[in-house]
């Protein structure tokens, strides 16, 4: 059966009558990056851990804003995303990490022959998306190649694919799992530039949080939505194909073969898994280093606008105990 919205739970047949509903809040419109979820409950993992699991519509209100107010029970979070709340204060605490590997780069069109190094983006126009974090980023790459972070921005949002291709802009940011694979499918020829090869540390991306209260009041809930959705993720990894299927059959997606794509991309590029690290396992020292470049950055700031003091450990901002259990 079709599932066109998100909010709809899964019927399944094996669901007990007496399954604890709970909820989770995507951090964008359903995606590869959510397939672990989908798969958990297409393959009746939640349903076997006495879940009734809401995956919700992605919303104009931030995941991390929802979970940190208690509307939903677990939000699935850019690292952006969630940093930026832990750091401002927010009671949430990161059980899981999807993406071992950075799927984000700098693209550019390859005939454009006056940029060829992060350098030459100086005095050029990039199509932005509103964010502190992408001058941060940016910046960083131009100056570490020699550079001077001098550019023009046009903010677009979506839209900058579309402004790149035909050439109206010079350069913007992708997801090489997904705006990557979409920019192939449509013949695009275009190059890029890796955020780490030029002074950015490389984060890991798409944690799954819950508000500390419940971990503490609230563990056997947490530990057995969590164990079906690292099965979920884990028979992913393993079954990439057969997983973009069960994507594909449960969302509404007007090109099917970026789902294939992405998840074909997923699987080669080593995202969910590299072969060192296990499946969700948050890395401290990778989390560390962008949470330290974020404050030292200017990136994340208080109420007041002023830019927030490194606290010098992050080590309780996750908690991946359930794990062990």
């Amino acid at each position: 059966m079709k599932i066109t919205t998100l909010g709809l739970t899964a019927c399944l047949a094996a669901a007990p009558a007496h399954a604890e509903e709970v909820s989770i809040a995507l951090d964008w419109t359903l995606n590869t990056n959510h397939i672990g979820l989908i798969v958990a409950r297409e393959n009746g993992y939640f349903a076997e851990a006495g879940l009734e699991v809401d995956i919700l519509p992605y919303s104009d209100t931030a995941s991390t804003a929802l979970l940190a107010a208690g509307v939903v029970d677990f939000a699935y979070m850019t690292a952006l995303g969630f940093i930026s709340a832990k750091a401002g204060g927010a009671d949430i605490t990161a059980l899981w990490v999807t993406m071992q590997r950075e799927a984000g780069r700098l693209v550019y069109n390859s005939d454009n022959t006056e940029i060829s190094r992060p350098a030459d983006l100086q005095g050029k126009t990039y199509a932005g998306f509103g964010s502190a974090w992408e001058d941060a980023l940016i910046s960083t790459m131009i100056v570490a190649d020699g550079g001077t972070p001098v550019y023009d921005t046009v903010t677009l949002g979506t839209g900058a694919y579309e402004a790149l291709a035909t050439g109206a802009v010079d350069f913007t940011l992708e997801v090489a799992t997904w705006e990557g694979v979409n920019s192939e499918l449509l013949g695009r020829d275009q190059s890029h530039f890796l955020y780490a090869d030029y002074g950015v540390p490389e984060p890991q991306g798409g944690y799954i949080g819950a508000r500390s209260a419940m971990i503490e009041t609230d563990p056997d809930t947490v530990n057995a939505f969590m164990d079906a959705t690292a099965r979920g993720y884990a028979w992913a990894a393993d079954n990439p194909q057969e997983a973009a299927e069960i994507l594909i059959e449960a969302g509404d997606f007007p090109n099917e073969e970026l789902v294939r794509g992405s998840m074909r991309v997923i699987d080669e590029g080593g995202h969910l898994t590299d072969g060192t690290t296990s499946v969700g396992w948050i890395d401290e020292d990778r989390l560390t280093a962008m949470a330290r470049f974020l404050y030292d950055s200017g990136v994340l700031r208080g109420t007041d606008g002023q830019p927030l003091v490194w606290p010098g450990d992050v080590s309780d901002w996750f908690d991946q105990s359930w794990m062990t259990d």
